[in-house]
């Protein structure tokens, strides 16, 4: 039941600039933390940047200074603003939410579809 729609990648040539965006749908009772991975062909998914309910921050080291997270808990959305683009930013993006849901109320890990952001250099 719960969907999380993605929205904004595309291709940019390096030092450009995309925002994506996360939107959370469906039978949410609480979220816990947004954020978004990224993962390669042939390579691990791994962290890119995660939000959680207080507003606590966590940044993977290669992008630190270039990208920013923020949410909209009205709008149970979350958004990545990524500058200074490098080519090895070149992958797909996965929006995962950490939530609760009736009728167990467990925490759980949700993901989107991901979406494509290439780099050209």
């Amino acid at each position: 039941q719960v969907q999380l729609v993605e929205a904004g990648g595309g291709l940019v040539q390096a030092g450009g600039s995309l925002t994506l965006s996360c939107v959370a749908s469906g039978g949410i009772f609480s979220i816990n933390a947004m954020g978004w991975y990224r993962q390669d062909p042939g390579k691990q998914r791994e962290l890119v940047a995660i939000v959680t309910t207080t507003g606590t921050t966590t940044y993977a080291d290669s992008v630190k200074g270039r990208f920013a997270i923020s949410k909209d808990d009205a709008k149970k959305s979350v958004y990545l603003q990524m500058n200074s683009l490098k080519p090895e930013d070149t992958a797909v993006y996965y929006c995962k939410v950490v939530a609760r849901t009736p009728p167990a109320f467990h925490i759980r890990d949700f993901w989107g579809q991901g979406t494509q952001v290439t780099v050209s250099s």
